[in-house]
């Protein structure tokens, strides 16, 4: 979100601060001063969704082989002008912005409240002002991203810092992003990716320099005017008085700034003539009103120093305050603050961090890239003579080099898919750090931050808060998540009254978001029994592979139809997987919703990205909305267990560029409920219908194990009144749970907050 009211006063009040740049030159311009330098731009992901998802239809679930062909296009059209690009994603929320991460999601609720009502009124896909970003996009996005041969990196904060932190210290063309806060930074030039004209290759450069000059300001005042206007650590209401103050006093207004423009200016305008005037002679607590405040003030102004920087505010180090070292949770302990100690570069002759094993107390250099001397975060014991941990995922082939013994030469790589010794005796530290390791590389997903602060989050779906006939997925898919945090966390049996908790920040319908939902590790049965984290991650006896697919098996509670999925080719294995997984826990999933799932993931192997684009729906239902929302979510928490489990399977057999298109999916869906015979939904491919009853029989097979009878819509009418499948707690096979009395939904208002869920309470059983 970056400084309150800094995107429209740049925009309206000071375009000069804006200039149109063409990267194709500008590359050619950083060869000409940095020979044999590769110009590299640094992308902030996450702002870039939005503008990355091109496809016309968003409502559905989404059409992710049109997208993965926009980003594949978005790749070439900077790599074919020599411009190298790396990705940087969101690992994780930091606390101090959790409640402005709340305040968003709230936000949004009331976004897809408006979109299912219009769907529900019109029958169709509201219009680009209220596009909502399809479920799962990141995390899909950084496998995309990959698999295309990106640098792809996960940050251990928010990105934005470790972005703006890698571009100053590498010499980078500049920063692409769509966030006021690179202005604010002392960093590498800051791009617009919402101005961005791919055919072009032509932006718009914000000019930090050109906007101090507009403010009568130095760089390094910037951190002190962000946070006294409000950004996403300070609070915007924190410093009103104080603003208003500063324009009372203020004697060039300007009429068509606007209000907004002219605090800006007020407050620049004091920062400038009074607070310079006693710079270096007094403390800014004495030149401010911050109170109580004044802690989250100094974190405030020091979350902008990257690196190597000092504020010129800061008279001395305030006590407990970090100002040139960025303080990252590294602990197993989440309650724990680890300081990530600084060394000098002899090269760049700028500090750069280091790890601090915790037991040896030795201080390791961070993975560093042959090429850009990119530091990444990587440690591994000296004993462990590998680079990299058994099981990661060797389909995108990327060489991405690990710190080892001190005798392994750094310019040494090795490939994704490694040769892997057997390790004996394994630290529960060395295995966190393989788990950091993943998430840097962004391999992996959420299973470091389960290990590390025990707390994950999940942003919104496309859910109808009033539809009670379907239950949010985040209930849907949360006993897999307790059993990942069982393999994860260890030690802990059913009915315990102590063990680890883990604090889930979910977005369901009726979840306020004051507090995590608290969910306690589940217990499962893998056969053999349940394998170490060092046995699914590290080893390379023969077994171990079998071993890593039982786990994730056990982990959908899906061990006793292992033959038969393994019988189903790729990718429809993990299709089937997903699809018995939710027929057993969703009652209300009938033979129709079967029939289309099955139905368009056979379709899509036949469909260029072209046909999928000119895909044509008689009308958009919300139902169908939900179920594609609901089947992505389904392929995330694979990418969840697929990594806490020793990458059992390639990501290629759960992206759903391969097995799912949202659109596809719809008319697939639409066609069923009208009665449409099987052939029909085939598209009269013959030779698809073997395939079909063959992926048919897998799920009914399984669910029958546990007592779930697939049946069609016709006999939910002819057994029920009124809206089917709204009975109760038999809508959703998961027994007893925390829902209030009367209501019938035991899905809905399931205590959000602190509530503890100590047991699989949503369990059919």
């Amino acid at each position: 979100m970056g400084v309150r009211g800094l995107q429209g006063f740049v925009g309206s009040t000071c375009p000069h601060i804006c200039t149109v740049v063409n990267f194709q030159e500008l590359a050619e311009h950083h060869r000409d001063r940095h020979p044999g330098c590769t110009p590299t731009i640094v992308v902030d992901a996450m702002c870039c969704l939005r503008y990355w998802y091109t496809p016309e239809s968003w409502i559905c679930g989404g059409q992710w082989r049109e997208y993965f062909s926009a980003l594949r296009d978005f790749v070439k059209a900077f790599t074919s002008v020599g411009i190298k690009l790396i990705f940087f994603f969101d690992g994780m929320v930091e606390q101090g912005k959790r409640d402005e991460w709340v305040k968003r999601r709230l936000k949004n609720n009331r976004e897809i409240s408006r979109i299912f009502h219009y769907i529900k009124s019109k029958r169709e896909q509201p219009g680009r002002n209220m596009f909502f970003i399809p479920s799962g996009l990141a995390i899909f996005t950084r496998f995309a991203l990959k698999t295309l041969g990106q640098e792809t990196l996960c940050s251990l904060q928010e990105a934005d810092y470790e972005v703006a932190s890698y571009g100053l210290q590498h010499n980078c063309l500049g920063i692409l992003g769509e966030d006021t806060d690179y202005l604010i930074y002392d960093t590498c030039p800051y791009f617009s990716i919402s101005e961005l004209c791919l055919e072009s290759l032509e932006t718009i450069m914000l000019c930090r320099e050109k906007l101090c000059e507009s403010l009568g300001l130095r760089v390094a005042d910037l951190p002190l005017l962000a946070c006294l206007l409000g950004n996403d650590i300070i609070p915007e209401g924190m410093f009103e008085s104080f603003r208003y103050k500063c324009l009372s006093s203020y004697t060039s207004m300007k009429e068509n700034f606007g209000k907004r423009g002219n605090i800006i200016l007020a407050v620049s305008d004091h920062i400038a003539k009074v607070l310079h005037l006693h710079q270096g002679e007094k403390k800014i607590e004495e030149m401010l009103p911050l109170g109580s405040n004044k802690a989250l003030f100094y974190k405030g102004v020091a979350s902008y120093l990257l690196p190597g920087q000092k504020s010129p505010w800061f008279l001395q180090k305030p006590k407990g305050v970090i100002t040139e070292k960025q303080v990252l949770s590294m602990s197993s302990n989440p309650e724990s603050k680890q300081e990530v100690p600084m060394c000098t570069d002899p090269e760049s002759k700028q500090e750069v961090p280091v790890w601090t094993d915790t037991e040896s107390k030795q201080e390791v250099p961070m993975c560093t890239d042959p090429e850009f001397k990119q530091e990444v975060f990587i440690y591994t014991h000296p004993e462990i003579k590998q680079k990299r941990p058994a099981g990661t995922d060797p389909e995108f082939n990327l060489e991405v080099p690990m710190h080892t013994h001190t005798e392994i030469k750094q310019e040494e790589t090795m490939a994704m898919e490694p040769e892997i010794k057997q390790v004996s005796m394994v630290s529960d530290s060395e295995i966190l750090e393989v788990a950091r390791i993943h998430h840097v590389c962004a391999e992996s997903y959420l299973v470091y931050n389960i290990m590390s602060s025990r707390e994950i989050e999940c942003s919104n779906t496309l859910e109808d808060e009033l539809d009670q006939a379907l239950p949010s997925q985040a209930f849907i898919y949360r006993p897999i998540r307790q059993r990942v945090y069982s393999l994860l966390l260890g030690g802990w049996k059913d009915g315990a009254s102590t063990g680890p908790v883990v604090k889930e920040w979910f977005v369901y319908p009726g979840n306020p978001l004051k507090h995590p939902d608290l969910v306690r590790p589940l217990q499962m049965t893998v056969p053999g029994g349940t394998p170490s984290l060092e046995v699914l991650w590290l080893s390379q006896e023969p077994a171990a592979q079998a071993q890593r697919l039982d786990t994730l098996l056990a982990c959908f509670n899906l061990s006793s139809s292992r033959e038969e999925l393994q019988a189903v080719e790729n990718p429809l294995k993990a299709l089937c997987c997903l699809l018995i997984y939710l027929f057993v826990q969703v009652d209300t999933l009938c033979l129709e919703d079967l029939h289309a799932f099955i139905a368009q993931a056979l379709c899509l192997q036949g469909k260029s990205t072209s046909q999928l684009m000119n895909l044509q729906l008689d009308y958009i239902n919300s139902r169908a909305v939900q179920l594609g929302s609901l089947f992505v979510r389904g392929l995330t928490t694979l990418a969840l267990v697929n990594s806490a489990c020793g990458f059992p399977w390639t990501t290629s057999e759960f992206m759903p560029w391969n097995v799912f298109d949202g659109k596809l999916f719809h008319q697939k869906y639409l066609q069923s409920e009208k009665g449409y015979a099987i052939e029909a939904l085939l598209e009269q491919n013959r030779s698809w219908l073997t395939k079909f009853n063959n992926l048919k029989a897998v799920v009914c097979k399984a669910c029958l194990k546990e007592n779930r009878r697939i049946v069609g819509r016709t006999h939910w009418n002819s057994h029920y009144t009124g809206r089917w499948g709204r009975q109760g707690s038999s809508c959703h096979r998961m027994g007893s749970t925390h829902g209030h009395s009367g209501q019938g939904q035991p899905w809905r208002d399931q205590g959000p907050g602190n509530r503890q869920y100590e047991h699989d309470q949503w369990r059919r059983y």
